[in-house]
């Protein structure tokens, strides 16, 4: 049963990700993908560096880590608890962290940085997933879709399954 609810949001997130603009303007288009071992670098920097933003509480450099458009999509499923959280659109997604870090002011304790991951290259996109364990959630699974823009990556969907410990 788990087990299709997890392909039912996967699902979702991939349709409701994929529901930006078809074709990327000339400014984020900055890259073929000739060297992939150095993009999957530069998306791992990221993640880890959207992590610390996120666990630490620092707004700005959690902002900066994502795409701020109306597609964009984040997901979290917790089977710990039983709840789910479907924020779409940069603005819905960008209130909910900012009523997360006001209700949760002190910084959780930070995972281990990621140091393996999945990633499938798609010209200006990637698609992420990686598994990790949160000191404070248990194990998680990780699912980001990735764009490059004007030579960087940022996050443009974030799907999130959490099994606890």
């Amino acid at each position: 049963m788990k087990r299709t609810y997890y392909f039912l949001a996967a699902s979702l997130f991939l349709i409701a990700a994929c529901a930006g603009p078809s074709e990327p303007t000339t400014s984020e288009v900055t890259s073929s993908n000739d060297d992939p071992a150095a993009e999957k670098a530069a998306i791992l920097r990221v993640l880890n560096e959207e992590t610390i933003a996120a666990f630490s509480r620092d707004y700005t450099g959690w902002q900066d880590k994502w795409v701020q458009t109306p597609y964009v999509t984040k997901t979290y499923m917790n089977f710990a608890d039983s709840s789910l959280t479907e924020t779409l659109g940069w603005a819905e997604v960008n209130q909910f962290v900012v009523d997360y870090f006001a209700e949760h002011p002190e910084p959780d304790p930070l995972p281990a940085p990621l140091t393996t991951i999945d990633v499938r290259l798609y010209g200006t996109g990637a698609w992420v997933s990686y598994e990790q364990d949160d000191p404070a959630r248990g194990r998680k699974r990780e699912t980001r879709l990735m764009e490059l823009i004007e030579g960087e990556w940022k996050i443009a969907g974030m799907g999130t399954v959490i099994y606890g410990e």
